[in-house]
């Protein structure tokens, strides 16, 4: 099983390194192998990086939050048809798991107030990002939210951050 990340940038937007270009593809897969239940099956993720007033923008349109926020995912899908089990028969293509929006500006600005890198605080938002496209949603209370943190902590301790 693997994960497929395309990175985006909007005009403007600094490109990042090889290496952090790494640690996404190895974030990506780590919470692929993770959130998977076992079903063994590819999946697809874009990833565009952006700046405040353009994450503020989909947030308010699509949120109904006019603010800006450090990251934004967009589920294709949810719930029990997020990974269905792999066809007896071939191989199934991979899965659309949809998109996530990070704000470089923001991520900067997060980094510096933690003391740690923007790539590390890149990703770790990035992280999250793929656990609210495999299901996963600290807004649905107390419990969810706890497991879900504890699963970011896990996988960012497994990258060596």
């Amino acid at each position: 099983m693997r994960a497929y990340l395309s990175i985006r940038y909007d005009a403007g937007t600094p490109q990042i390194d090889p290496v952090w270009r790494s640690l996404l593809r190895r974030a990506a897969n780590a919470a692929l192998r993770r959130c998977s239940a076992g079903s063994g099956r590819d999946a697809e993720v874009s990833l565009l990086l952006t700046d405040d007033e353009n994450i503020r923008q989909l947030n308010r349109d699509y949120r109904q939050r006019d603010a800006a926020t450090d990251v934004l995912s967009f589920a294709m899908a949810e719930g029990e048809d997020l990974l269905p089990a792999v066809a007896t028969e071939g191989k199934s293509p991979p899965l659309l798991l949809g998109d996530i929006v990070i704000s470089r500006q923001r991520a900067a600005a997060q980094a510096e107030a933690y003391g740690h890198s923007e790539q590390r605080e890149t990703v770790f938002l990035f992280v999250h990002g793929m656990l609210h496209l495999l299901g996963y949603d600290h807004e649905r209370g107390a419990a969810e939210e706890a497991a879900m943190f504890a699963l970011q902590d896990e996988l960012m301790q497994e990258l060596g951050l």
